[in-house]
């Protein structure tokens, strides 16, 4: 049978998540290797690695972005905080930044702070050309207050709304991603984040309009698409430096 995707289509599909403050550098190099190996869509990477990750994706030649968090992952610095941390980051080369909205500011039902908050963000990531996620951490929302958060993300421009960090007690879910969708204009994108680990998950959230997902778990899922496609393996043994 025919399958309605190519290798492209799913590999594009994932930000490779490098987030864990666990990791050792090695494990960040190995990240970043895999990543380029499988040409997923970016590296989102903890931020003090970030210039060197952008470094090692120039130098390979490769269209893999370089990607890091603003406010993560509970949303509670202040603006201020935030704008200044997108600032670095795009002075680092950080092509997509994934912020989080302030979580208290949403349930304590002042919209005014939250729209300013996400604005300080978008605004100083497009004056320098580039794209940010929202991430509203969804776990801890009702339904009401996802809906504000897609107008407000759509007023402002945001390019992705995004559901969670993968740090709260539940990730992306299918209701909440049709939610997202639901309310969000085309012009901006869905990015799926936590219980994302294998590719029947992942093609059944790209059928839910979802156009980007946080991953760990990449190698296993490429591996699997590359089998049901009929293309080779990929030899990837990772580096140390």
């Amino acid at each position: 049978m025919a399958l309605d995707y190519s290798y492209s289509d799913v590999a594009k599909m994932i930000d490779h998540s490098l987030l864990n403050p666990t990791l050792t550098w090695d494990e960040l190099e190995h990240g970043i290797a895999l990543a380029l190996a499988y040409d997923v869509a970016s590296v989102c990477i903890m931020p003090y690695a970030l210039k060197h990750c952008a470094e090692r994706l120039r130098g390979s030649n490769s269209n893999v972005r370089a990607s890091t968090t603003i406010g993560f992952p509970h949303g509670g610095h202040s603006t201020a905080i935030k704008v200044a941390e997108a600032r670095q980051a795009l002075a680092d080369g950080g092509e997509e930044l994934d912020m989080v909205v302030n979580i208290s500011k949403v349930l304590s039902g002042d919209w005014p702070y939250v729209k300013d908050d996400i604005r300080g963000v978008v605004e100083a990531t497009h004056a320098a050309a580039r794209k940010v996620k929202v991430i509203f951490e969804n776990a801890y929302l009702n339904d009401d207050q996802k809906i504000r958060l897609c107008e407000i993300c759509a007023e402002l421009r945001a390019d992705w709304v995004k559901t969670s960090t993968g740090y709260a007690p539940t990730g992306a879910t299918d209701a909440d991603l049709m939610l997202m969708r639901k309310h969000s204009p085309p012009s901006v994108q869905v990015k799926a984040a936590g219980g994302i680990r294998d590719l029947d998950t992942l093609l059944r959230v790209r059928a839910l309009g979802v156009t980007r997902c946080g991953a760990t778990r990449t190698a296993s899922m490429m591996d699997e698409a590359r089998r049901r496609l009929g293309l080779p393996a990929i030899a990837f043994q990772g580096v140390r430096v």
